[in-house]
């Protein structure tokens, strides 16, 4: 227990303090006036006043904000929009936008960098032909009996050279019954599966993975390779969303709140460093997308009032504006008693 909550104040607390080091920063590099740093939502705990700056921790522990001069935001506070050269309001709408955008894009970043050093440190795996190194249990693989170390050498009656040639066709094989042939100890058996769907990935699968040499690659190799990494994750948290959304993936299954990042980083943690980095990787990636959402009180509240603005060409009312970020909070603190039940009904389960 104790592993599983120092994981999760490392994991939750680092994806929070650079997401809002991204409104930081931007805000400083424009000449905004940065007010409070804070880990966690208001009412204020305690921390330390630097400069123009009150860096403290605040008591619902959902996140945290940057409060600029000249901003209605988290702290839900208007009275402080005087029109001064340093607030928000008072900068370009690019300036704005670039402020608003950073968080997010910090996330990004993160995952980005993890990935990277990840790659570079333990290498890239590649598959040493069409030969199973691991089956997952319960998989149609399992049931018809693969093991690691057997060789695939025909799929429906198509020579199999390479793990690419395997993959092509059960990915594109629905749920038809496929003819497999594989050797094992030099002996040549056939044996029927039928694929399983993903349907997150829209492919089919029988539950296979390839056996892999690893090899060593350069640092620029390793963020190329990252790159194409978090976009593919990027379309897959997309599509999964679009999934949930349409009722084809379980919401239940689909989402998780504080308990289940929790238990997440605690089993990473038991697991070593790389498995910690990479679920930080994996989740700070989320954090960046999710807070794009055009959801008051969210990022991407922030910047639909910002292209009505540029739209419009001229800003949205202050009035309007703590009744949107109102109502954000309230959506917010709604969608996060939704899912801290579902964590829960998750672990009954």
């Amino acid at each position: 227990m104790s592993v599983t909550i120092v994981a999760f104040v490392f994991v939750l607390g680092l994806l929070i303090f650079v997401h809002e080091l991204g409104h930081f920063l931007a805000a400083k590099a424009v000449g905004i006036r940065v007010e409070r740093f804070s880990l966690g939502f208001p009412p204020r705990l305690f921390g330390v006043k630097i400069g123009e700056t009150d860096y403290c921790i605040s008591a619902i522990p959902l996140g945290g904000y940057v409060k600029m001069a000249g901003m209605i935001d988290e702290s839900l506070d208007a009275d402080t929009i005087k029109g001064e050269p340093w607030e928000f309001m008072s900068k370009p709408l690019w300036a704005r936008f670039l402020v608003i955008f950073a968080g997010p894009l910090m996330n990004m970043l993160l995952a980005v960098a993890i990935f990277t050093g990840l790659t570079y440190h333990t290498g890239v795996g590649v598959p040493k032909g069409p030969i199973v190194g691991a089956v997952e249990p319960g998989s149609p693989a399992d049931s018809a009996g693969f093991k690691p170390g057997d060789r695939i050498v025909a799929i429906e009656g198509t020579q199999i050279k390479s793990w690419d040639d395997l993959t092509r066709i059960i990915h594109h094989a629905g749920n038809k019954r496929l003819e497999i042939v594989r050797e094992r100890d030099g002996r040549l058996d056939t044996v029927f599966v039928r694929p399983m769907t993903d349907v997150v990935r829209g492919v089919s699968l029988i539950g296979i993975g390839p056996a892999v040499e690893v090899r060593r690659v350069s640092l620029w190799k390793a963020f190329t390779s990252s790159v194409s990494y978090t976009w593919y994750l990027s379309k897959l948290l997309g599509r999964s969303l679009l999934l949930m959304a349409s009722g084809q993936v379980s919401v239940r299954e689909g989402l998780g709140g504080p308990v289940r990042i929790a238990q997440l980083a605690g089993e990473s943690a038991r697991h070593g460093m790389v498995s910690l980095l990479g679920l930080i990787a994996f989740l700070s990636l989320n954090l960046g997308w999710l807070n794009l959402f055009p959801i008051p009180a969210l990022d991407g509240g922030h910047l639909v009032l910002l292209a009505i603005e540029g739209i419009t060409r001229r800003p949205v009312s202050n009035k309007v504006r703590l009744v949107v970020q109102q109502i954000g909070m309230v959506i917010l603190l709604a969608l996060m008693v939704l899912v801290i039940a579902n964590d829960i009904m998750r672990l009954l389960h």
